[in-house]
């Protein structure tokens, strides 16, 4: 019975680890530049992108700690830089 119990106990912490380390995986929001290719035309863009995601981090809170209140965070941090580009004049 003891074996059965400690087995059911390591299967049970090995999903747990699976799933939690999907979870703990750098946000987007976090590295507007990882996934773009740097090129010469876009190095100017990631530069103010990069910008103006860190004035926007510099206006709100602290980054939370809990990872329900991070992906909030990034959510945030994400509309707000969609709103500020909305708002910027086509050039």
């Amino acid at each position: 019975m003891f074996e059965v119990t400690l087995l059911c106990l390591i299967v049970v912490l090995i999903v747990a680890y699976a799933f939690l380390s999907e979870f703990t995986q750098q946000p987007e929001v976090a590295c507007l530049d990882s996934g773009l290719a740097h090129s010469e035309s876009s190095q100017p863009k990631l530069h103010f992108l990069s910008h103006l995601q860190s004035e926007i981090e510099s206006a709100l809170f602290p980054r939370p700690t809990d990872s329900v209140l991070q992906r909030h965070y990034d959510a945030l941090i994400r509309a707000e830089l969609e709103n500020r580009l909305a708002a910027m004049p086509d050039s």
